[in-house]
């Protein structure tokens, strides 16, 4: 049986996202990061979409409770989809 670090490489993040692709949060990989996360919107179960990219990848911005939240690319990463 996989251990749940291995389960959550093979799953996709908001980093992963392709611009105005759409995906429901699943949970939140860091514990230090995830407050911060809550409380600007990222909730298991809430969908958001990557609305842009800069120039050179990082940072992003994500549409959220239709509000726009810019996030470093470390950070996106941190926020897991449901498959």
């Amino acid at each position: 049986m996989r251990n749940r670090v291995e389960e959550h490489k093979e799953q996709k993040s908001v980093r992963d996202l392709k611009l105005g692709e759409r995906g429901v949060i699943c949970c939140l990989q860091d514990a230090e990061m995830a407050l911060k996360l809550l409380e600007m919107g990222c909730i298991p179960g809430t969908e958001v979409k990557l609305n842009s990219r800069a120039p050179f990848g990082d940072p992003i911005t994500i549409i959220v409770n239709d509000y726009t939240l810019s996030l470093r690319l470390d950070e996106a990463e941190t926020i897991l989809l449901k498959k």
